[in-house]
């Protein structure tokens, strides 16, 4: 199970707004059939494997050039975990408002 943030946002637009080219990356995410919850700094991708990942992540760049950027900047954090079943970002998030209540 791979769960990531992701943030794809184009460079040398000509313009600070930046928010139709980021549409254009998050619909291609959502529309892998992966789950994605879009965020204010970047979208929660969760996979099965990084394959898929970085398919849906490769037509969310390829977006931004249609668009008419000529340079793209990508950030990603991955966990991807073997040890553990199937563990969503859901699950990550319950585990640790879990022990904030345990100190």
């Amino acid at each position: 199970m791979v769960v990531a943030e992701i943030s794809v946002f184009p460079l040398s637009t000509g313009s600070t707004s930046v928010s139709r080219y980021v549409a254009a990356a998050v619909s291609e995410l959502e529309s892998s059939g992966l789950k994605c919850t879009l965020g204010p700094m970047g979208t929660t991708v969760e996979a099965g494997t990084r394959e898929e990942l970085y398919a849906a992540l490769s037509r969310a760049q390829e977006a931004i050039f249609e668009l008419g950027s000529e340079r793209s900047y990508t950030v990603i954090k991955l966990d991807e975990r073997r040890d553990a079943g199937h563990r969503s970002a859901e699950d990550m998030v319950r585990s640790v408002r879990e022990n904030q209540g345990s100190e």
